[in-house]
């Protein structure tokens, strides 16, 4: 299993970084790294929320449901399906207020992958590097879009 840390301070009352990530819906506002997200539950809140991600390479989705909502508090979506060579991923978020309508979001992936010692490999060689590089293009977007529209 591989865990990646990664946080972002965002220049946004909690409650709105918070409504962002804890609507499936939100995703393609500000993620510039999916060409779309589609609700496939019927609530876009809480536990069990679904939603179906594709990837701008055109090829590459996956989909994820909320595993664990306290409002402003713990968010987590856990892998369903994909394309990837993955076999377990969740990504969980803890917020905290900063004060001076400023929020810190921390997440944190875990993630297990496919085709055992070759698997162990690609994300030693690539996987891992391409999930942290994905991550960054998420907060930033998230940064962006969270200090900046309405």
């Amino acid at each position: 299993m591989s865990t990646l840390n990664n946080e972002i301070i965002i220049k946004a009352p909690l409650e709105k970084v918070w409504d962002l990530l804890a609507d499936a819906t939100q995703l393609g506002k500000y993620d510039p790294t999916i060409k779309s997200c589609t609700l496939i539950s019927k609530q876009q809140t809480g536990i069990d929320a679904k939603r179906k991600i594709d990837m701008l390479d055109g090829k590459n989705w996956f989909e994820e449901k909320i595993t664990v909502c306290e409002p402003n508090k713990a968010l987590a979506y856990q892998l369903t399906a994909c394309s990837f060579p993955i076999k377990r991923l969740q990504h969980t978020y803890t917020f905290e207020n900063m004060g001076n309508g400023n929020t810190k979001v921390k997440q944190v992936m875990e993630y297990s992958v496919k085709f055992g010692i070759l698997g162990k490999l690609m994300d030693a060689m690539m996987i891992k590097k391409q999930f942290n590089t994905g991550i960054g293009k998420f907060f930033a977007g998230l940064k962006t879009y969270a200090e900046t529209k309405s």
